[in-house]
């Protein structure tokens, strides 16, 4: 099996993780896998759920435990996030509640916000999203047309947001806007939303390739009032922290690809060991060896990576260019076996019964979001050409102020 052959993870190797491995492991058999056909239909999951994760200490995992967290580290989290990966669970926006948006409130939340929506995020009976891309406007969020204007003692929003995941089901969102519009210093800040504010409205649930189960929406803002309060970090400053937490963002999603791919490499061990062609197991030709050992090497060296940048998180010392390459390469490594795996169940892999349908719709979606894997080439490449680039706006900038 394919334990047999890939070196332990050191990094859940203690029996701290070991217990928690099988708790995962025990919610998602006996309170997940059979709702998911029913989620599918409805094109999200119940609150029942998230309530469920939060009772057993699964929400907010790495949070303090003074604002209601589990107070453990980061890698506690990368467990949930790959045990639910390798059987193909993706309605639950789990990872992005907890390891996205619950971040960004913990480092630049005042007190009064932290204490206000940390513990009920925790508890899962408040559902978070975040509200970044637009439209128009992809990867490029210095791009955004969504405005808040001041209004003294409050902001006045108005825009909209699309592919935002939790969307439908959340009850507060953080919202880049723009907070000074049209002027020389135009800059994006973060907003805290909640869903009740009048002008706020959400769309109808995307139908998707794949991640069914998943709430994915629009979000509509109609001239909503927004307290002065809600004000997350400073105005302006919202670009610099959405860069800055963009790399744990990036790492959570090469977790699941690598949980992902272990997932599908075991289930079609499984299957090719029992189905039979030609009087003997599927697994018994060459060519099946061949490509299950090259998806579990490419597994292998995936996961190796992956826990040292996980290890990096932990330290706060992830660069953004490591978790771009880590998300770019687990993702297109995903995909690869995947559709390996799936030609291995033959005309059975194309049917929506069978786990491997649902891991090779579902999985083709993280090479796009949290940044496609062509902007982590872009940003791996500023790196490699730093002083480069650093040069080249500097002789910008003096040519704009040379110009009469």
């Amino acid at each position: 099996m394919l334990q047999n052959v890939l070196l332990e993870r050191t990094i859940y190797a203690s029996e701290e993780h070991k217990m928690m491995q099988e708790m995962i492991q025990d919610f998602i058999k006996n309170e997940i896998i059979e709702h998911l056909e029913q989620w599918e239909k409805d094109g999200m999951v119940s609150r029942e759920i998230w309530e469920r994760a939060g009772e057993l200490g699964l929400l907010c995992i790495d949070m303090p435990e003074n604002y209601g967290g589990g107070g453990l580290d980061f890698s506690y989290s990368a467990l949930f996030i790959e045990e639910l990966a390798k059987e193909g669970i993706t309605g639950p926006g789990f990872s992005l509640h907890s390891d996205i948006v619950a971040p960004y409130l913990l480092k630049y939340g005042t007190e009064t916000q932290k204490k206000k929506y940390l513990p009920a995020m925790a508890t899962g009976k408040l559902i978070t999203s975040l509200g970044m891309t637009e439209p128009n406007c992809g990867s490029d969020l210095k791009a955004i047309k969504t405005t808040a204007v001041d209004k003294g003692g409050y902001y006045l929003v108005n825009g909209q947001k699309t592919f935002i995941t939790n969307g439908y089901m959340s009850d507060m969102t953080i919202v880049a806007v723009k907070t000074k519009n049209g002027t020389a210093e135009e800059g994006v800040s973060l907003l805290i939303m909640e869903s009740v504010l009048e002008g706020f409205e959400k769309g109808v649930p995307f139908k998707k390739i794949g991640m069914k189960a998943q709430d994915t929406c629009e979000l509509f803002f109609d001239n909503v009032k927004v307290p002065k309060e809600n004000l997350l970090g400073e105005e302006g400053r919202g670009f610099k922290i959405m860069m800055t937490e963009l790399a744990r963002e990036r790492l959570t999603v090469a977790l699941n690809a690598i949980g992902g791919a272990q997932g599908a490499i075991e289930k079609t061990i499984a299957y090719t060991s029992t189905r039979t062609a030609f009087k003997r197991p599927i697994a018994g030709f060459q060519n099946t060896q061949f490509k299950l050992a090259e998806c579990a090497t490419l597994l292998q060296v995936h996961q190796t990576f992956l826990d040292r940048c996980t290890q990096l998180l932990s330290a706060h010392k992830l660069t953004a260019e490591s978790a771009s390459m880590a998300k770019y390469s687990a993702t297109d490594m995903h995909s690869k076996v995947v559709d390996e795996c799936l030609q291995l169940f033959g005309g059975y892999g194309y049917m929506w019964d069978y786990p491997i349908a649902r891991m090779y719709a579902d999985n083709r979606v993280a090479r796009i979001y949290a940044g496609t894997n062509e902007i982590m080439k872009l940003l791996i490449a500023r790196g490699l050409f730093k002083e480069l680039f650093q040069e080249i706006r500097a002789k910008r900038k003096m040519n704009i102020k040379s110009t009469p």
